[in-house]
């Protein structure tokens, strides 16, 4: 039974199984990382020693990227090993060689080494930083090793420059370091390191000569050395950590530090929590502040309570965690002493009883069961006199008092439940005897406790006694009891009737308190719920306002800032002003960050009392809370709930605020986008055609009598066509100006395709004047709903398109067909096509796709209008690629004109 018991208790973590389950279901590669303190310890060179070792044991291993520096020795390494070739890309007149993900992706190794994580690609890769083309090999299932340095880590790079000196630039995500499932840590000494830099394996003698008299400092790599080993065992920690959730297996074990601080009702556990903060700082150790609620919690007062409270809350502000969990039917230091196995805590710091020991014979003590039962972990009992002055500050909040009122109802119920109990008692006497009398007496003792509570109960237990006595226990009907051996039956009755209203009472008022915070928990996640679910700020503050008056039964205002004071924004009841004594209250509370108003230290003249709305960034609002009932509103736990109710309200209103940031933050950057892609087209394509209306006209003028009849016409040509050109970029920004704000009403009706399509061709005829055309329109075409206008310059976009990017003496072609529900209409040209991550962005304003190395002309305007006009017509049009020979096919589909329509056209 007891192997059965602790089996149970200890279960595999659900999150760790899951965790694992999820990783193996994704088919996600696996990333080993070689982590070195600085350049040159040998991470490239074990990284081959171990692929090497992995190919000898029959793995499929590849060289996406490995940088040797012309070391020798690292060459020797890779020969045997297949490598993948590198992808070429021009920048800045040079030719950059990168790792070529997708030829990695296709090949599908098992294991892909890839050097130097932190690496920057060039412009114009797939990712701006290898460590992205590397969680794309490891989404494709492929396992990668790497390398990279402890100064790359994006947490220690304000560490490094302080160190060093040398802010780094090229940095990874500790999210990349910390999702590794391995790490090999590379490590020799800075001598050896420094031996190594001289004899010339790191760098050439001149690198060499600048590094040891700046970075390879013994002191630097002293630094740097301590910080490598730091930041892998923290990761190895973890992941020990979740090794041991996953299997279930017993803690702590010691392969790092964990602390955990023991708080209770005393004033000294304040100064549990800071010593354990500084003791944390020391051992370089996260600590957590734990809170067990037994039994005892309920009888607290409410002082106790909130100084609890304060103090969990000082643990989060200092850095630590802050737990608190339910106390099971064993002894608290066995609750302690489990949370500690679970989460691997290896030191807990535990305040010194102050108790009696007559206290501590009775009740037990905690600080001797958790010395007894800690196992391996250390406890630290520190002395209350050290401790004694480290108390959390006064409330700056007088709190209301919890009245109990005397319900005399609850009394009178008590005694008519003894009499009914005394009715049945009489009655089954005289078959069951006086023994199995004192069992109907303790039901009704058992049935008051549970609806009213100890004292009745105990009123009851008084009045049964007297009964029981009086009219049960010879002589009958006195009070005298004449045979000895029924004082101690009468004195077992009065004590069980006293122990069993106890224990009923005790179960009412936790079943009373658990149900109380059940439903303050509903409510708490409802308001949380309703808050996700709003996206404005008025929704956001009317449901604070409406919440926080429901659960309190206050009048609730709040307050933002604006126009460098603050304003009111909400309210529940509605409030239109406050008067002058809560605006100064308000004001104050705004200004300092601290509680003023009614019922505080600071303006308690104030009707309401006002509390600051905080978030991580500091105050973003006020919240006004009153009532009609005098003296201080909230009592200790109104006043938590209302603190819980204020922090979920500034939350959701700094979420408001940062969507407003982000959605101004991207209209600023499109806006800029498209007002650099408008000056762009300016500058450039409507400045070159009115460069050469320029040119052609000066020289007709200038040099007229000296030029003849066909180099006059020539250049009237050139006016005319570039000014064709001018024109038609002009009407295409009049087009895209009056698509986005919505004046485009296309006026519809039944026209011929072929009709449409050959004005469009006609007018196209110059700039298709060097391909070839090729027409195929199916036969009995049913007619087209559509504006001919707006059609035949969708067609001339799409021919104009055509002609920038086919080849001289290539066809364009124009076909069309139809099903049953739809009409087809095509375009394709024999170009170079469209990249694929071009084919939707194709249809973006000023976007251009890049084809060789230069941009045709062109705003980049005109498949974006071509698209808007269709589908202001209710048709759709896409882009791809030929798969027949190289080209690109644009396809308009539009629906089919209901035949009802047709004939009532007719």
């Amino acid at each position: 039974m007891p192997d059965q018991r602790r089996d149970s208790d200890h279960r595999p973590s659900p999150d760790a199984l899951l965790a694992a389950a999820r990783r193996e279901e994704t088919g996600v590669g696996k990333l080993k990382i070689f982590v070195g303190a600085a350049p040159g310890v040998g991470k490239t060179y074990e990284m081959l020693l171990q692929a090497r070792t992995r190919r000898q044991d029959g793995y499929d291993i590849v060289v996406g990227v490995v940088e040797t520096h012309g070391r020798k020795e690292t060459e020797a390494l890779l020969e045997g090993l297949e490598t993948i070739p590198r992808r070429q890309i021009e920048y800045k007149g040079k030719w950059l060689e990168e790792m070529d993900l997708d030829a990695i992706i296709v090949r599908k190794p098992q294991i892909v080494l890839v050097d130097e994580l932190a690496h920057t690609n060039a412009a114009g890769s797939r990712h701006p930083k290898r460590y992205l083309d590397v969680e794309e090999l490891l989404n494709n299932g492929i396992d990668v090793y790497s390398t990279v340095n402890i100064q790359h880590i994006e947490s220690l790079n304000d560490v490094i420059a302080q160190i060093t000196g040398v802010r780094v630039r090229e940095t990874i995500p500790d999210s990349i370091f910390d999702r590794a499932d391995a790490v090999k840590l590379v490590d020799v000494t800075p001598d050896d390191l420094i031996q190594r830099l001289k004899e010339g394996k790191v760098y050439v003698p001149k690198q060499a000569e600048r590094a040891l008299k700046h970075f390879f400092s013994p002191t630097n790599l002293t630094a740097l050395r301590e910080l490598a080993l730091r930041r892998t065992a923290e990761r190895v920690d973890d992941q020990l950590f979740d090794q041991m959730q996953q299997h279930a297996i017993q803690g702590p074990w010691a392969a790092g530090e964990r602390v955990l601080v023991c708080v209770s009702e005393d004033p000294r556990a304040a100064g549990l929590v800071r010593y354990a903060k500084r003791l944390a700082e020391r051992l370089h150790a996260s600590w957590t502040a734990l809170y067990i609620e037994s039994r005892r919690s309920l009888q607290l007062t409410e002082v106790e309570r909130d100084r609890i409270a304060d103090t969990l809350r000082l643990a989060e502000a200092l850095g630590g965690d802050a737990v608190t969990i339910p106390g099971g039917d064993r002894r608290i230091a066995d609750d302690i002493v489990r949370y500690a196995q679970e989460n691997n805590v290896t030191q807990i710091i535990i305040g010194k009883s102050s108790r009696s020991r007559w206290f501590e014979i009775v009740h037990g003590s905690v600080v001797h069961d958790l010395a007894r039962r800690s196992g391996n972990i250390s406890v630290h009992v520190i002395a209350g006199e050290d401790i004694a002055s480290e108390t959390i500050p006064a409330k700056d909040v007088r709190p209301a008092q919890t009245i109990t009122s005397f319900d005399l109802r609850a009394y009178v119920v008590a005694f008519i439940a003894s009499g009914v109990a005394l009715s049945i008692g009489k009655l089954i006497q005289p078959w069951f005897g006086i023994e199995n009398v004192d069992l109907v007496f303790l039901t009704a003792v058992v049935g008051v406790a549970v609806r009213y509570g100890l004292w009745p109960s105990l009123f009851a237990s008084v009045v049964c006694s007297l009964f029981y006595n009086f009219f049960f226990m010879p002589p009958t009907y006195t009070f005298t009891i004449a045979d000895p051996t029924n004082v101690g039956a009468f004195v077992f009755f009065i004590l069980m009737a006293s122990i069993v209203s106890n224990v009923a009472a005790r179960v009412r008022t936790q079943a009373v308190a658990a149900m109380s915070r059940a439903r303050t928990t509903e409510s708490l996640y409802t308001f949380s719920r309703k808050l996700a679910g709003v996206g404005t700020l008025d929704d956001v503050l009317w449901a604070t306002a409406y919440q926080t008056a429901l659960m309190l039964r206050v009048r609730v205002v709040l307050l933002l800032p604006q126009n460098g004071s603050i304003a009111v924004k909400a309210g529940y009841p509605p409030e239109d002003t406050l008067d002058d004594a809560d605006i100064a209250a308000a004001k104050w509370a705004w200004e300092n960050n601290r509680t003023a108003g009614r019922g505080s230290d600071t303006l308690p003249g104030a009707k309401r009392l006002f509390l600051p709305m905080r978030t991580g960034r500091g105050a973003i609002g006020v919240v006004g809370i009153d009532s009609d009932k005098p003296g201080p509103m909230l009592t200790t736990d109104e006043r938590r709930l209302l603190d819980a109710l204020i922090d979920q309200g500034a939350l959701a209103i700094e979420r408001v605020y940062l969507v407003e940031d982000m959605d101004r933050a991207k209209r600023t950057i499109e806006a800029d986008r498209l007002r650099s892609a408008l000056l762009t087209s300016i500058s450039h394509d409507l400045k070159t055609p009115l460069a050469a209306v320029i040119g052609s006209a000066g020289t007709l003028r200038d040099l007229s009598g000296k030029l003849g009849e066909a180099e006059k016409a020539d250049l009237l040509t050139t006016i005319i066509d570039e000014s064709e050109r001018l024109n038609r970029f002009i009407a295409n920004l009049l087009d895209m100006t009056k698509l986005e704000s919505g004046a485009v009403v296309p006026n519809s009706a039944r026209h011929d395709l072929g009709e449409i399509v050959g004005s469009a061709l006609q007018r196209a005829s110059k700039i298709l004047s060097g391909l070839r055309v090729e027409l195929d329109l199916a036969p009995d075409m049913p007619m087209i709903e559509v504006d001919a206008v707006l059609f035949e310059q969708v067609l001339f976009n799409l021919l104009d398109n055509a002609a920038k990017y086919a080849d001289p003496g290539t066809t364009v072609r124009v076909q069309s067909w139809c099903d049953s529900q739809s009409i087809y209409l095509q375009i394709l040209d024999e170009g170079p096509g469209i990249a694929p991550a071009d084919l939707e962005q194709i249809f973006d304003k000023f976007y251009r796709a890049q084809k060789g190395d230069h941009v045709r002309a062109g705003t980049g305007l005109g498949l974006a209008i071509s698209r808007g006009f269709v589908e202001a017509m209710k048709g759709t049009i896409t882009a791809a690629n030929r798969t027949d020979r190289s080209g690109a096919i644009f396809t308009i589909r539009l629906p089919i004109p209901a035949p009802q329509q047709i004939s009532s056209a007719a």
